[in-house]
C-alpha cells in the first residue's frame, strides 16, 4: 500500500511551485523597499514560547499545538512565527540596533485543526513585525507594505477592516460591559466561550462556532455593546493612525469587534479580506503587541506585525504555466549531448538532454513540452561543426554555429 502525505499536510508539486515563487518574489522586492530584513527562525521552540507568548485562552495553545518531549523537555512545533521573532529580537539583542527593527520571514506553521479551503495542518506563512516605534506611523506603514503586496499579486477587491482593542487599562471597564451583556446567555454559548468568559471575555467575540454566532445575532448582542471606551493614549493612537490611512488613500472599514485570535494584541488590530474567497476571506491578519517584547523577558518595546497565509493567497491567484528551459539537445550521440549540454549550461542557459537515446521523434516530442528550441544533433551537425536549431513555439529551423546558438 502506497503511503500518503497526512491529513492536512500537502506536497507542493513542481507544476505549482511558480506560484510560490511568485508571492516571495514580489514580498522580497516590497520589502527590500521598506528596508525590511529577513529573518529565519527554527521550525521548533520551547513550548513555553508560546504558552507565555501567544496565550493560555487562545486555541493554539489550547488544542492546535504539536507538543513533544524530547530528553525531558517540551518542544513545539512553530504554530505561528511572532513568539519566534520576538525571541530571536531578545537573544541576539537586536534592541540595541537603531530602531525600528523591521524584519520578514515565510515559512511553515502547524496547527491541529480541521483542513478546510485555504488552510492545512501544515500551513506557510509570510509575515512582517516591526519593533520599536509607539508612533502609529508605523501601524499604517505596516497595513500600507500589506496592501501593497496583495495589489502587486492582482488582488484588487480587498477590505481593510481596523479596530483598537486599547491598553489593558481601558479595556478593563469594556470586559465588565461586555461580560455583563453576555451572562445571561452564556449557558447557551460552546464550551470554549464558557471557559473564557473569566480569562479574556473579548476572546468570545472572536469565535467561529456557528451557533454562538446565531446566538448573538438572534438577541442583538452586538449592538448592545458599546465600543471600547479608549483612554486619551490609546484614543490619540488610534486617531492618528486613520489619520495616517486617509492620507495614504488606504480606504478601511471600522469594525468595533475585529479583537483576533491571539492574546498579544493591544490597540491596533486590523484585518485584510479578499471579496473572492467566501466566509473564510481574511487573507491577512495582524496588529500592534505592545506587551509581547516585555512578556518574553525584554523591556517595554512597542511593536506591530502581521502574517499572510500563502495557501490561501495562492487560492486566489491565477496560476502560473510551467517554466521551460531554453534548450533540449536531441541527439542519437549520448556523449555528444553530454558535452553540448554542459557547454551550454556553463553559458548560463538551461538544457537538457534525451538520457535513453529514444527515437527523434520522441524526443522532440519531449523537447516541445520541456523547452523552447529544440538542438538537432546528428551525424552531419556533428561532422560539419554546426547545429540544427528548431523553434519550438512557430516550428521554423536554422542551420547555427555555437556563437549564434548563444544569441537566441
Amino acid at each position: 500500500m502506497i503511503i500518503k502525505a497526512p491529513k492536512g499536510t500537502k506536497d507542493i508539486l513542481p507544476s505549482e511551485i511558480n506560484d510560490w515563487y511568485r508571492i516571495e518574489n514580489i514580498a522580497k522586492e516590497i520589502f527590500k523597499k521598506a528596508n525590511i530584513k529577513e529573518i529565519r527562525t527554527p521550525i521548533f521552540e520551547d513550548t513555553s514560547l508560546f504558552e507565555r507568548g501567544v496565550g493560555d485562552t487562545t486555541d493554539i495553545v489550547n488544542k492546535e499545538m504539536y507538543t513533544f518531549i524530547k530528553s525531558d523537555r517540551s518542544l513545539t512545533l512553530r504554530p505561528e512565527n511572532t513568539a519566534g521573532t520576538v525571541r530571536a529580537y531578545l537573544e541576539h539583542n537586536l534592541y540595541r540596533e537603531s530602531q525600528p527593527v523591521k524584519l520578514w520571514y515565510k515559512g511553515p506553521m502547524f496547527r491541529y485543526e480541521r483542513p478546510q479551503a485555504g488552510r492545512q495542518r501544515q500551513f506557510h506563512q509570510i509575515g512582517v513585525e516591526m519593533f520599536g516605534v509607539q508612533d502609529a506611523s508605523i501601524d499604517a506603514e505596516c497595513i500600507m507594505i500589506a496592501v501593497e503586496l496583495l495589489n502587486k499579486l492582482g488582488l484588487k477587491d480587498l477590505t481593510v477592516e481596523i479596530n483598537s482593542l486599547g491598553c489593558n487599562t481601558c479595556r478593563k471597564e469594556y470586559k465588565e460591559v461586555l461580560k455583563k451583556t453576555i451572562a445571561p446567555f452564556l449557558s447557551g454559548l460552546c464550551q470554549d466561550c464558557q471557559s473564557r468568559f473569566e480569562k479574556n471575555p473579548l476572546r468570545i467575540l472572536d469565535c467561529k462556532n456557528e451557533e454562538c454566532n446565531k446566538l448573538f445575532e438572534e438577541n442583538n448582542l452586538r449592538n448592545k455593546l458599546t465600543t471600547i471606551n479608549l483612554c486619551d493614549e490609546c484614543g490619540t493612537h488610534y486617531e492618528k493612525l486613520k489619520k495616517y490611512l486617509n492620507e495614504l488613500n488606504i480606504k478601511y472599514v471600522e469594525n468595533p469587534f475585529l479583537v483576533r485570535g491571539l492574546d498579544y494584541y493591544t490597540k491596533t488590530v486590523f484585518e485584510i479580506k479578499s471579496n473572492n474567497l467566501g466566509s473564510q476571506n481574511a487573507v491577512c491578519g495582524g496588529g500592534r503587541y505592545d506587551g509581547l517584547v516585555e512578556t518574553l523577558g525584554g523591556s517595554h518595546t512597542p511593536a506591530v506585525g502581521w502574517a499572510m497565509g500563502m495557501e490561501r493567497l495562492n487560492s486566489l491567484l491565477d496560476k502560473i504555466s510551467g517554466e521551460k528551459i531554453k534548450f533540449y539537445v536531441v541527439s542519437d550521440n549520448q556523449l555528444e549531448a553530454v558535452k553540448l549540454t554542459q557547454k551550454l549550461r556553463e553559458q548560463g542557459f538551461g538544457c537538457e538532454f534525451d538520457y535513453n537515446s529514444r527515437k527523434f521523434a520522441k524526443q522532440l516530442e519531449k523537447a516541445a513540452k520541456t523547452a523552447e528550441y529544440a538542438i538537432i544533433l546528428g551525424e552531419e551537425e556533428i561532422k560539419n561543426n554546426f547545429y540544427t536549431v528548431k523553434n519550438l513555439n512557430n516550428s521554423e529551423q536554422k542551420k547555427l554555429s555555437f556563437d549564434e546558438v548563444l544569441t537566441l
